[in-house]
């Protein structure tokens, strides 16, 4: 999936690509990518496109001419440096096909840098589609001008991910959303937590068993969170926790906005 961006020369392309990016560099195009900007968005040799990779940062390139049906661009200027990846982890009990899709492309708009699904006793998809994950979290930096794509694991059982998690995590806490927290003030306990590294965990729809309630409880990592007065879908719950975390403990305490284009092009 490729996008556009708003500058102020009008709707220019912007492609996540996995070649390494310098100036002067030729990066070859997919075959979706190039019927997109050929044939979709009707680019010409020299038209711009903004490209980034994830670790490079974002460049300005433009459109080279087709050779023998392939077609590609050459990179010319970098117009943002590459941001280090967010430090905010998603777990979450993978859902059905359509909001799967949602709430990875949503949980790369609000700022996770590594997402996490894990089994539950309730949880209705047993296997991730890893390849299909990936490619919503990049169609989703795209859009939005994200230059960073979120790590995406491979599925764990849930005990196994809380068995391991004082010995692996460095100290981060695990914020649970939990409907049945007695705590009233969501963002007064997020910001309680300081400096920590955090983690946000979402569980299916119906909840977690009773038994994963009372490990979450007793573990020591684990901070409960109410989610106000209403029960919330889990791909709502995660936008919403997602919300309060950033807005009380994470990157939107002071931020600038964030330029979706860029004056240089």
């Amino acid at each position: 999936m490729t996008t556009t961006t708003t500058t102020h020369q009008g709707r220019v392309p912007r492609l996540f690509v996995d070649a390494d990016l310098a100036e002067g560099a030729e990066v070859a195009l997919s075959q979706p990518q190039a019927h997109y900007l050929g044939r979709v968005v009707r680019l010409r040799a020299g038209d711009p496109v903004l490209v980034f990779n994830g670790r490079d940062g974002e460049w300005r390139a433009v459109l080279g001419a087709a050779h023998a049906r392939r077609t590609g661009l050459i990179v010319d200027a970098r117009l943002r440096a590459q941001p280090p990846q967010p430090d905010l982890h998603l777990l979450f009990v993978p859902l059905k096909q359509a909001r799967l899709d949602y709430l990875i492309q949503k949980a790369v708009e609000m700022g996770a840098g590594r997402v996490r699904p894990v089994l539950s006793d309730h949880g209705q998809v047993r296997k991730l589609n890893l390849r299909r994950a990936r490619a919503n979290a990049v169609e989703a930096a795209e859009q939005c001008a994200i230059l960073t794509i979120p790590a995406i694991d491979e599925m764990r059982p849930l005990d196994d991910v809380l068995a391991d998690w004082t010995a692996t995590e460095n100290g981060r806490r695990l914020v649970f959303a939990d409907e049945a927290s007695e705590r009233a003030d969501p963002l007064a306990v997020l910001a309680s937590l300081g400096a920590s590294p955090l983690a946000l965990l979402v569980g299916p729809e119906g909840g977690f068993s009773p038994a994963e309630r009372e490990q979450l409880r007793a573990h020591d990592a684990v901070v409960p969170v109410p989610l106000g007065p209403r029960i919330l879908r889990a791909d709502t719950a995660t936008v919403a926790a997602l919300a309060l975390i950033q807005a009380a403990a994470g990157d939107w305490r002071g931020q600038p906005p964030h330029a979706a284009g860029n004056d240089t092009l």
